[in-house]
């Protein structure tokens, strides 16, 4: 079957099955028949349906991306990945050039997904998002992809990034709507907080942190509007 149809086919297979349309490739497809079966058996024998919506988490300082899944009404953490690389260090990306890497919270929606990237397998993490276009901050196709390189992206290595795509693309198969992404400097408690207390990104961080603690609260992804250019949050819905 010739390999423009067979991705083709798979696209429309999709959206029958779920009503919205799933990007695909043969790439992407020999990764899930290759990594899935094993991640469901590791989802099973941790109590974990693989049927779930799932959340993510990123924290810049310890360069750990966690994989949370939904278990009865809260999210449990499934797993943890060393992030290959990222530049810049902390603090917000903000405009073009400035080699650096978002922080914020972010939304991920299934043509965010790209099944034929130079970087293996690669998901857009929408920036900039509402706050930052209220901001005026510039930059574009952000990306966790794999190839463990990258500038102003979170590059993974190429076994992590068809796990963390793998995941995404089913939750998203399976009726996630959208999946939640909050990136974050650093572990937002007082000590971090009190260590990083003379930084020019500090009122930002404490809004950050507004929607952390609130996680660390509920084990919920908050609810995420903007207003005035800050965050604002709520009790997010476990589904």
């Amino acid at each position: 079957m010739p390999k423009l149809f067979h991705t083709l086919l798979i696209s429309l297979l999709l959206m029958v099955n779920t009503k919205t349309w799933l990007p695909d490739s043969k790439r992407a497809s020999d990764v899930r028949n290759k990594v899935w079966p094993q991640m469901q058996k590791q989802l099973k024998t941790m109590g974990f349906r693989d049927d779930q919506p799932v959340y993510i988490r990123v924290f810049k300082e310890t360069g750990i991306l966690e994989i949370w899944v939904l278990s009865g009404k809260q999210y449990k953490l499934f797993n943890k990945y060393l992030i290959c690389y990222y530049s810049g260090g902390l603090g917000t990306k903000t405009r073009n050039g400035d080699n650096k890497c978002p922080e914020g919270y972010y939304t991920i929606k299934p043509a965010q997904l790209n099944p034929v990237s130079n970087y293996h397998l690669a998901i857009n993490i929408g920036y900039p998002n509402a706050l930052e276009q209220q901001r005026g901050y510039q930059g574009n196709a952000i990306m966790i992809h794999g190839y463990c390189a990258s500038i102003g992206c979170y590059a993974m290595n190429d076994q992590q990034i068809e796990e963390i795509y793998t995941i995404v693309y089913e939750a998203l198969l399976h009726g996630q709507s959208s999946i939640e992404l909050n990136i974050f400097p650093f572990k937002m408690d007082a000590d971090h907080m009190k260590t990083h207390a003379d930084s020019p990104y500090l009122p930002f961080w404490k809004n950050l942190k507004s929607g952390y603690d609130l996680f660390e609260k509920t084990h919920v992804p908050p609810v995420v509007s903007v207003s005035n250019k800050n965050y604002v949050f709520a009790v997010g819905n476990f589904r």
